[in-house]
């Protein structure tokens, strides 16, 4: 072989190695944003009402209770 030359086996086994690190990339990157979900999923589990804003929930109930009363 010449210096500026590669064979096909070799540059083909250059190429599968390039795709073989770019996919465990992909599939590590995969995991950490599933992770991440899993997370996130049971702090809203455990703690529901801390991820909403406390205006959704109460002056809801206060205007329907001001409605019922006017009927």
């Amino acid at each position: 072989e010449s210096q500026g030359q590669r064979s096909p086996s070799s540059l083909l086994y250059s190429w599968s190695r390039l795709f073989q690190k770019a996919a465990f990339v992909f599939v590590l990157l995969l995991f950490i944003f599933l992770a991440l979900l899993i997370v996130r999923c049971f702090r809203i589990l455990l703690d529901p009402y801390r991820s909403m804003p406390s205006s959704n929930w109460t002056d809801h109930t206060e205007k329907d209770t001001f409605d019922y009363r006017i009927v």
